[in-house]
């Protein structure tokens, strides 16, 4: 072969090398369901948008409780995922490309977003999200604080505003108000011109003072039905017993919503109050009402730790306690200046 032809057999052999590598990333991954010990850290190809999705270089994402029953595989029977499966269900970071169907964003747009089971997630350095999942990030909030927002605020704004209709003058009962939940939920009710009673454990009673909670319920040494009588709405996010002696707190015609278990409803009809068990939805015209909130300083954003993405065993641990006041976050790289 002439050396010229040899030469320029070698290039076309170098673009086609080139273009056969797709780009990866650094993420948490799941092979099959089980114990912390299943999360991988590892090299994995990074995501394409489609037409109606938006690719996010993710600076931070959020740890739920929730990451970790999937991880067990407590919603495996609906089958709807194949493994590899990365979790995190909470981002924020900065819009890197957009489908040819997004209207809102553009490349460079600081976001946070409640990545859905369908995409992605959120324990990676890039992630997918569609326009319904995501609004541009709170202007007042760090990368880190803005990805412990999405999740857990969807959950108490849908708890009290959507299902309950928590209304000016009404009294609300919030367990676990210092957990990741709670605390927005106290926020949420407060802004909305509700009285909050809120039970947490002896440690974090300043807490709930901070964020704002008119009455304040020590469950470790008080039982919060001989406080909390004659209530509009409870939030409850623990089950079991606490749920079972809330149905007695409520007035005639009140609210309950759980987060967590089944509704009684024998224990609904016998008392004349209405229930329903939650599961979030993502929302981005909710996301932007309370990023409206935050920048007008009416709900602070509580994160407790903060662990690197190679470290998020640690943190799903940590989360799993149920003893985490606000959210623990994985910090996936540095914030933009």
């Amino acid at each position: 072969m002439f050396p010229a032809a040899a030469g320029a057999v070698g290039i076309l052999h170098t673009v086609l090398w080139a273009q056969s590598i797709k780009p990866t990333m650094k993420a948490i991954v799941i092979h099959e369901y089980g114990g912390p010990e299943v999360l991988k850290y590892e090299d994995v190809p990074q995501p394409e948008p489609k037409e109606d999705q938006l690719l996010i270089r993710v600076i931070a994402a959020g740890v739920n409780p929730v990451d970790g029953m999937i991880r067990s595989g407590m919603f495996a029977k609906d089958g709807s995922r194949a493994f590899p499966i990365i979790l995190g269900g909470d981002v924020a970071g900065v819009v890197e490309k957009i489908g040819s169907k997004i209207t809102k964003f553009k490349a460079g747009d600081p976001v946070f977003a409640y990545v859905s089971l369908d995409n992605s997630g959120g324990y990676a350095q890039y992630a997918l999200v569609t326009e319904r999942e995501a609004a541009l990030k709170p202007k007042s909030l760090s990368y880190v604080e803005a990805a412990a927002v999405p999740i857990v605020a969807l959950t108490a704004w849908q708890a009290l505003v959507d299902t309950a209709k928590l209304s000016a003058g009404q009294t609300v009962l919030i367990h676990g108000g210092s957990g990741g939940v709670g605390s927005f939920a106290i926020q949420i009710a407060k802004a909305r011109g509700a009285k909050v009673i809120a039970t947490a454990s002896t440690t974090n009673q300043e807490l709930l003072k901070q964020l704002g909670a008119d009455v304040l319920i020590d469950y470790t040494k008080q039982k919060f039905e001989d406080v909390a009588k004659d209530v509009d709405v409870v939030l409850d996010s623990v089950g079991k017993d606490t749920l079972e002696r809330s149905y007695g707190v409520l007035n005639k015609g009140g609210f309950i919503v759980t987060l967590v278990a089944r509704m009684n409803q024998a224990q609904l009809d016998n008392r004349a109050i209405r229930g329903v068990s939650l599961s979030v939805e993502p929302n981005s015209d909710e996301l932007a009402e309370i990023r409206k909130l935050i920048d007008e300083k009416k709900i602070k954003v509580v994160v407790s730790q903060t662990f690197p993405l190679s470290e998020a065993r640690k943190a799903q641990e940590q989360a799993a306690t149920g003893h985490t006041r606000g959210k623990i976050v994985l910090k996936i790289a540095d914030e933009p200046k």
